[in-house]
């Protein structure tokens, strides 16, 4: 595990209303190894959620540098985003965004339709990840015939069929029962451990976090 699958250094990060400025993150340098296992933890509006879509590519830091997969992503244009976040980035959001008309199979099926695979080729990666996820005699059915669980497993699977570099949670536990988000968790933990999967979880759940390796807190946009 000494190669670094995130480099983080200085990063500052800041919105702007007319000409306010609202800083919500503040001189935050991290290292997380590859295989790593990250939670993190901290109030709403300490940065957390706006910390992962800056390590997803989806937002540009104000200024530090942000180094993803071995690619400095600040650096990078809207179009080589869209290729490298295709490559190495799996995302598991809290409410699932799964789409109500397609099946568990179609929603999986999706991140692939932007890679060069044969339909052949989708068909055996959609079955690997739902197999993965606990779900292969599920790939027919809809969300709408799922349980919040279920959705969230399909939701997992979708995230790991391209096999990304890096998977990122935000909250993946939050919309779940108990014995709901001890299943997810089970499961993400098994794709840290098994898979070697590098995660970054952001999580209220303090039992979601007893699950990562490395617990860090963010407050007021400052990590501990």
């Amino acid at each position: 595990m000494s190669d670094s699958m995130v480099n983080i250094f200085g990063l500052y990060k800041s919105y702007y209303r007319d000409s306010l400025e609202i800083p919500v993150l503040r001189n935050i340098s991290l290292k997380i190894p590859e295989g790593e296992f990250l939670a993190l933890m901290g109030p709403s509006g300490s940065g957390k959620t706006t910390l992962l879509n800056l390590l997803a590519g989806i937002d540009q830091p104000t200024s530090g540098t942000l180094s993803v997969a071995g690619e400095e992503i600040s650096q990078l244009n809207e179009n080589e985003l869209a290729k490298w976040r295709s490559r190495h980035i799996g995302f598991i959001f809290q409410f699932y965004n799964l789409m109500p008309v397609l099946t568990a199979f179609e929603n999986v099926e999706l991140p692939l339709l932007l890679t060069k695979l044969t339909k052949k080729e989708r068909k055996e990666h959609v079955e690997t990840a739902l197999s993965i996820v606990g779900l292969a005699e599920r790939m027919k059915h809809y969300p709408r015939q799922l349980s919040g669980g279920q959705e969230q497993r399909v939701a997992i699977a979708r995230a790991i069929v391209t096999d990304p570099s890096l998977i990122l949670a935000d909250e993946p536990t939050g919309d779940l029962d108990k014995h709901s988000a001890e299943e997810i968790m089970i499961l993400l933990t098994r794709l840290n451990q098994e898979f070697k999967k590098t995660i970054v979880m952001v999580t209220h759940d303090p039992r979601a976090a007893e699950k990562a390796k490395i617990v860090r807190h963010l407050d007021k946009g400052e990590l501990d």
